[in-house]
Parts: C-alpha cells; structure tokens; sequence
C-alpha cells in the first residue's frame, strides 16, 4: 500500500477522533466550532493547537483530585456557615429582587451570604498598599496572600520584608503566587522568604513539555487573609506599576479597585485559599479554628452584606458568569460596567441589550489606552451591536483602566479580579465581592462617575459609519476571542 495514503487515512482518522473530543469536552458552541474550523483548516498545527490550548481541564484527573480535596473542606464551611447565612437571608436585610442571585451562588458555590462585615473601597494602589502594609503588621496569628502577578520591585520587595518580618515573629505566613504571571520572582527572592519561615508555593507549576497548556489554566485571583478576620480582594497585583505614587511610572495612570474586608465574608476567602494551597503545596491545611474563628452571635451588628463568588476549571458551573448574568437581568433602573478586556460573548450580550432596550441605563467603560490590540479589537467588535441599542460607551484616557466592577441600581455593586471575557469565564481562577449595600454602591458609582470625567463618549453614528475595514478587521478577530 503506499504509504503516503495511509498517513493521508490515519490523519483522517485522527482528525475526526479530536473533532469528537472538543465536541464533547467544549461547552461553548461557538469555541467548539472554533477550534474545529481551525482543525480542519490548519493541518497538524490546529489538532497541536487544540491540544496546547484547548484542552478543557475540568474533567481531567488533575482538577478531579482537586475537587475531591476541597469537598472535605467546604463540608466543614457549610456546617459552620450555612446556619448563619439562612438567618441573614431571612433577617429581611436582602431584597426581594437579589434573593434569587443570592440563592444561586450559596448553592452554585457553597458561599454563604455574610452579614457583620465593615467593607473599605479601595481606589489604586495608591491605597491599597498603605492599608495592606497597616494589616499586615497587625497580624496576630496568620498571613495568607495568593496572587496572579506579584513582582520583584520596590512595592513587591517592601511587602516582603512586611512577611520576613511577621515570620520572625512567630506568624505563620503562606504565599502562593502564579508560576505564569510572577515568573518573574526569581529564585533569590524566593529563597529570601523561604529563609525567614515564609511558606511559598508555585500555583500549577509550567513545566517545559506541558508549557502551552499550562499557560491557559492560571490563578487570577487576588487575595490576602489575615488572622482569618481582614482580608483584601479586588483588581490590583503587587506590582509598582499598580500604583501612582512612585517615581518610575512612565506617565501611565492606573486606574483599579480593591476591597478592604473586616468580617465574616473572610472566612470564605480562607477557604478558597485553603483549597488552592492543597492544590499545589505539599504541606497541606487541615481545617482549624485558627483559620476559620467563629462568627460573632450578634451576625446583625453592621448591616454590610457580602457574598465571595468563585470560579474556576475546578467549578462545575461557571459561576462568576452566571452571576453577572443574574445581575444583569435583575437591573431596573441602571447598569455600569468597567472592565478592561471586553469580550463578554452571546448570552451576556444579549442580557445587556435586553436590559438597555427595557429602558434600563447602560453604561460601559472601557480602555482608551489598551495594553493588548488584539483584545482592544475584538473588544470593539462589540461596541457597534451595543451602540445600536441604546447602549452608552466611554473610553478612559486619563491611562490604563484595570478596575473589574460593576454598578446594579443602588444597592448591589461587584468588585473583584475576573474580567469580561472568555478567559476569566471558563479558563482561569477568579474571585469576584458581590456587595449587597447601598452605601457601598453609593460610593463605587460615585467613583464610576469621577472616572467619567476622564473618559470620552464614542458618538454613535461616527463610530456605526466607520471605514468597514475597521469593521471587518475588528470582526475577523473576534473570531479569535476564545483563544485571546
């Protein structure tokens, strides 16, 4: 037989054994159809590809033992969590209209609605880091950071010396950082941590013959945890660069938003904490009252209402998605978004021009400064859709706008790490505070309508009637979005 045939019937063969795989492992139609194009189209390369980047992790062996772990876990948070949360949900303090979002994490997730809680809007980092140094050197017990990017500069390395010194006091300190984004750590830093008794772990460590793969499956999330009491979540990595205060800036404004909790919510942070260093430590955590202290009785004292939504390749749902769309849909007066990468896909964008069609006050804001042009494209893509239907969208110019937030009506506000797009949805680990508070709201679209001032207006009709080469450029990468 010639063989150049029978490598023409094996590749076949191959080829559709793969199509079937994304077909069953990819829930998204139009990824799926994606990466079947691209198989079909590219020989070889579109099934590598498909194998390095599309590989979708929640139903591999890794995340399963994950998922097995974190389930001895939350049994102990729901015993000791539940009960409270019911008694909040039924104090009266929630509105009708947000029961149904707060229903759906609880169950979705595990998270319970938290009362008892003093929340601090956090804007830059500017303000976040004075604060976060203040908590540290206060810690009594026990430091928890688990950080996307943290880097090895002036903000990074006094955080550090902050650890160095709580270690040798006798607090126990645990950093987890992404292998991916704070490659840049180097061993020395690490050693010089690991020296003073800080606990350090690489979150699903990239190794060179799965380096692809791993590239797509990183920890997002922004958290820190302190005597299991204060936490902080939201937007902004340790980096100088997160800042506007220091020297070296390159005259770019950085725009975020971060959170600043005393409370109850905390102690889901701990748990999700607590399940990812199991995930990639081999000094595991057990469950203890250290980490997780008991609620105080009087669960009505500050009537600030927080619920932790997380979301993940080790989720069966992807909740921080759904949530938004349950926000979304229980709009009815306004909604505002800020988020940096905007690809928010068919169903959310159907939700958002339903809400702005029922009369609803849409809002977008989004980078005029973009740090990726290929995501700043497939962004736009959008814009001409939302623009039609009533939809406003500004551009921020003053610099880089990284914030992750979102204002429903006046009384529920979402802060957090996760952005509008598919990676955040389906591919990394996030964390998103939704804040059921009027006052916290308030003051988030307070500072939505300061940063407004910052921003221009994209006309409608010039931006429809554009050249349609801008149309169809920013339309042929869309096509890429689930891979972006």
């Amino acid at each position: 037989m010639n063989w150049i045939l029978l490598l023409e019937i094996l590749y076949v063969i191959i080829m559709f054994l793969v199509i079937f795989r994304v077909l069953y492992d990819t829930r998204s139609g139009s990824k799926a159809l994606a990466y079947i194009l691209f198989i079909v189209m590219i020989p070889v390369l579109g099934i590598l590809f498909y194998f390095w980047f599309g590989v979708n992790y929640r139903k591999r062996k890794l995340y399963s033992k994950k998922i097995d772990q974190d389930k001895k876990l939350r049994e102990e948070l729901r015993n000791r969590m539940f009960t409270y949360s019911a008694t909040i949900l039924n104090s009266g303090l929630i509105p009708i209209k947000h029961r149904n979002l707060v229903e759906f994490i609880r169950k979705s997730s595990s998270s319970p609605l938290t009362a008892n809680n003093a929340v601090k809007l956090l804007l830059n980092g500017e303000e976040k880091f004075p604060e976060l140094l203040h908590a540290l050197d206060a810690a009594k017990s026990h430091i928890h950071l688990e950080y996307y990017i943290y880097e090895n500069d002036e903000t990074g390395n006094e955080i550090a010396q902050m650890l160095i010194k709580k270690a040798t006091e006798g607090i126990e300190v645990r950093f987890m950082y992404d292998d991916f984004g704070s490659h840049g750590l180097g061993s020395e830093f690490l050693k010089r941590l690991a020296d003073a008794g800080v606990e350090t772990a690489p979150f699903y460590k990239i190794k060179w013959y799965a380096l692809a793969s791993r590239l797509n499956y990183r920890n997002h999330r922004k958290i820190i945890i302190i005597d299991g009491e204060t936490s902080f979540i939201g937007g902004i990595n340790i980096s100088d660069k997160y800042r506007n205060d220091t020297e070296d800036k390159n005259g770019l404004y950085w725009r975020d938003t971060h959170l600043m909790i005393n409370g109850i919510a905390t102690l889901y942070l701990q748990y999700l904490f607590l399940c990812d260093w199991n995930f990639c430590s081999e000094n595991k955590l057990e469950y203890n009252e250290n980490y997780f202290p008991s609620p105080n009785k009087n669960v009505l004292i500050q009537q600030k209402l927080v619920q932790i939504v997380p979301s993940g390749p080790d989720s069966t749902l992807p909740v921080i998605f759904y949530s938004l769309m349950q926000a979304i849909t229980s709009a009815k007066e306004r909604i505002l978004i800020t988020s940096p990468y905007f690809i928010p896909g068919d169903s959310l964008m159907d939700a958002i021009i339903i809400a702005a069609k029922s009369g609803v006050e849409v809002i977008l804001l989004v980078p005029g400064i973009s740090d990726s042009k290929m995501v700043d494209a497939a962004a736009r893509s959008y814009y001409t859709e939302l623009l039609q239907h009533d939809v406003r969208i500004f551009l921020y110019n003053k610099g880089f706008v990284h914030a992750k937030t979102m204002v429903i009506d006046r009384g529920l506000s979402i802060i957090g790490s996760a952005n509008m797009d598919y990676r955040s949805f389906d591919l990394n680990f996030e964390v998103n505070a939704m804040l059921y508070s009027p006052d916290l709201t308030s003051e988030l679209y307070q500072a939505f309508v300061e940063d407004l001032k910052h921003a221009t207006e994209i006309n409608a009709h010039d931006w429809i009637n554009r050249s349609k080469i801008y149309h169809l450029w920013e339309r042929a990468v869309r096509l890429l979005s689930p891979f972006l």
